[in-house]
């Protein structure tokens, strides 16, 4: 490369880069944490970061390998990756070997590096989590997005697929499918999942199926697409949510043997930049992937715990008429506040990031607007993440949620005060507009 090709290459960067703004979950996750270091009262539903605890079994294990200080293969430790093939036969009764497997540091760092393998366009649902277009913006691909409908519980449509893809029958693309959704809780129902897996196959789409939430199904009922297109279809998922373990950075994809070719170029990507995974982190996910009684009750417990706290929260909302989708999984929820719109304009507020200013300022609640996750600014749509409370007390007390609705009132007052005061200060604020 000349001198001339290597400044025009960095300026191409430059630019991918320049108009980007940091993480928006980052960011707002700060910002709560220097309002309320300034003394000042935050709710804090922007940051989408598990409450629960790493299971202490997985903790130990850690413990255990703390000296492990060996520079581990790049695609991962070997009973790691043949742990997390037998994790997905088992919950998924998708057949895979530790061949398949590749780890790296986070699902996210992942799904980067495919983009930056693989040359073709980004397909992706409205709403989609908020760092899949800046990765293909950073690299240069193309990104289409898919409009969805609230009625729909902003599902990806076959139907919508099919018409982008009919276009350029031959152009190389990649769907990126997240269910439970990242930010909506929604999932996919069976027919679905089968019609979209149809249109896959159709038009040889590279599918990442991003499943980091499968395992907080609230009903534990979540299926994987790679059982009805398995040849095309990479599954994504981690440590990070069904785990509590965020900040310890473990991911891995479960590939195909046709897509094996992409799974060694992202490996060679991989050696030139993170080198390997954690040593300690990999030993422990071991643990993790390999299951236990103990963990079975911990997840159990998790989704019972999350799914009351959906429930509750969604009831107050419709409530204060706030429009919201069936959740069927995760820690989010994605309301619309439309209603309000008139009531808003009065105030001279007619975008979603206007609103969420105006709520964080007046009521110190901390929500991400709908444009974070690719919606249009007018439409008055936010992200509410219901994660700040104490999982180890609401893991503790989960057998006060065993005999139905009569003690929900009591857990969430108990167990979640923090997520009862910010949702009642979200709707009293919005009620008195109408009072004004």
């Amino acid at each position: 490369m000349s001198k001339i090709e290597k400044q025009e290459h960095s300026i191409n960067l430059n630019l991918n880069v320049r108009g980007l703004k940091p993480s928006a979950t980052l960011a707002i996750n700060e910002l709560s944490n220097k309002m309320r270091a300034a003394g000042k009262k935050v709710y804090k539903f922007g940051l989408g970061q598990s409450p629960f605890p790493v299971p202490a079994e997985v903790v130990k294990s850690l413990q255990k390998h703390a000296s492990e200080k060996d520079y581990l293969p790049v695609k991962g430790l070997p009973q790691l990756r043949e742990s997390i093939a037998n994790f997905i036969l088992k919950t998924q009764h998708v057949k895979a070997t530790a061949d398949d497997v590749l780890v790296g540091p986070g699902s996210k760092e992942l799904i980067f590096i495919l983009q930056l393998v693989y040359y073709g366009d980004l397909i992706i649902p409205t709403p989609s989590w908020v760092s899949y277009f800046p990765q293909a913006y950073i690299i240069g691909r193309h990104v289409h997005w898919v409009p969805t409908k609230l009625e729909d519980g902003y599902r990806l449509s076959p139907k919508m697929l099919e018409e982008i893809c009919q276009t350029d029958p031959d152009r190389p693309r990649v769907v990126i499918l997240n269910y439970p959704s990242n930010p909506t809780g929604c999932t996919y129902k069976l027919e679905r999942l089968k019609e979209l897996a149809k249109v896959a196959r159709k038009y040889k789409v590279i599918l990442i199926s991003d499943e980091i939430y499968g395992l907080l199904h609230h009903q534990a009922q979540h299926v994987s697409i790679a059982r009805f297109y398995p040849e095309g279809t990479i599954i994504s998922t981690g440590l990070s949510k069904w785990c509590g373990a965020g900040g310890w950075r473990l991911g891995t994809f479960i590939f195909p043997k046709e897509l094996y070719w992409l799974r060694d170029a992202m490996a060679i990507v991989a050696s030139e930049t993170y080198t390997s995974t954690s040593a300690p982190v990999q030993f422990a996910a071991v643990t993790a992937f390999n299951g236990s009684p103990t963990i079975d009750k911990y997840l159990e417990d998790s989704r019972l715990i999350l799914r009351t706290m959906a429930k509750y929260i969604r009831t107050e909302l419709i409530n204060a008429h706030i429009n919201v989708p069936q959740v069927n999984g995760g820690f989010y929820l994605f309301p619309d506040f439309s209603y309000y719109r008139d009531l808003l304009e009065t105030r001279k507020i007619t975008t979603a990031t206007e609103m969420c200013s105006a709520l964080l300022e007046e009521t110190g609640v901390a929500m991400l607007p709908g444009t974070d996750f690719g919606h249009k600014e007018e439409e008055l749509l936010a992200r509410l993440a219901y994660v700040n409370f104490d999982g180890q007390l609401a893991l503790n007390n989960a057998d006060m949620l065993q005999n139905g609705n009569n003690n929900i009132n009591k857990f969430m007052i108990k167990c979640c005060p923090e997520v009862v005061e910010g949702v009642a200060a979200l709707t009293e604020w919005f009620i008195k507009l109408s009072e004004k």
